[in-house]
């Protein structure tokens, strides 16, 4: 096991299916401007990633990831992770809500055991894993908004204790019309103010290798609200503001302790979701890859209890 200060993390490759232009950076100079309360992602052409006989049984969040994944294992070079680590809010709910249905509707017998299959959580991070025969570790998460964030610092922890050297990383959840209706009834989305709810399938590679790399993850830390936590020095601060001024007081707390900072609203592009930080985190690194910034703190929260804090620099 090696020192954690010894070694360094990086991003190497990353992408997203969201509402915004699949698989694309578009968003940098052509967002895809969004006014409904609810929006589906903008999904690619499944086929031209996945064989039709293969995916044709998969609900659309599995083709997502499974594409998400095999384009940042191609960018990256690295067809191999020594880890799959996922974050999901809600898992495969369409699949989920199916195997509900029929059971309400026909009882216990002649069901379709493929929406039971696909209704777990974890059936995303072990589909990838099946799909390119990796046997390596293999895990996910779910803790709400900080999903995501918790398969991030699970990879970085352990690449920087040298345990890996290489980690996928990825994000998944939809929102299904029915979902939708919940969570707006519950006040979570559909607010008045708020951004749209959206879906998110983001993937990224981190590795300890430099070469070509997006952007160095710095450090990545989890705390309770109330803990003090340094700030890093940034010149762009990335925050999920959404709207709901119960969301955002946090957000703002921290941007009056950084005054003059640049502020980058990354749930204005990508919407709402229980991983949407996975998409804030795949920006703040394209915004360093292209000179938009030196340095980001990335900063995130669930229920104004569990807080993240991310801070990456340029190569």
């Amino acid at each position: 096991m090696s020192d954690m200060s010894d070694i360094r993390v990086y991003i190497k490759a990353a992408t997203q299916i969201s509402m915004q232009q699949p698989l694309s950076e578009a968003w940098m100079t052509a967002p895809v401007e969004h006014t409904e309360p609810y929006v589906r992602s903008l999904d690619p052409n499944f086929r031209d990633w996945l064989n039709p006989l293969e995916s044709r049984r998969m609900g659309k969040i599995l083709k997502r990831a499974l594409v998400t994944a095999q384009k940042v294992m191609h960018d990256s070079g690295v067809q191999q992770p020594d880890a799959v680590i996922t974050g999901t809010g809600l898992g495969c709910i369409e699949n989920t809500e199916l195997f509900l249905d029929q059971l309400c509707r026909e009882g216990e017998e002649m069901l379709k055991p493929t929406y039971f299959m696909q209704s777990t959580h974890n059936t995303i991070s072990s589909l990838i894993s099946i799909h390119d025969h990796l046997h390596g570790y293999n895990t996910t998460y779910s803790h709400k908004s900080v999903s995501f964030d918790s398969a991030l610092l699970d990879a970085f922890t352990q690449l920087r204790l040298g345990d890996i050297q290489t980690a996928l990383v990825t994000g998944n959840d939809e929102m299904t019309p029915s979902y939708f209706s919940i969570l707006q009834r519950a006040g979570y989305v559909g607010q008045p103010g708020q951004v749209a709810a959206g879906e998110t399938s983001v993937a990224m590679m981190l590795t300890t290798d430099p070469a070509d790399a997006l952007c160095e993850i710095e450090e990545v830390s989890m705390s309770v609200r109330g803990v003090q936590q340094p700030f890093a020095p940034a010149d762009l601060l990335m925050l999920g503001t959404n709207g709901v001024p119960q969301n955002d007081q946090l957000y703002r707390e921290v941007a009056q302790q950084m005054p003059g900072v640049e502020t980058f609203e990354y749930k204005r592009l990508f919407g709402e979701s229980y991983t949407v930080s996975g998409l804030g985190v795949y920006a703040a690194a394209h915004l360093l890859s292209q000179g938009r910034a030196g340095r980001v703190l990335f900063v995130n929260h669930s229920d104004n209890l569990n807080v993240t804090f991310v801070t990456l620099k340029t190569v």
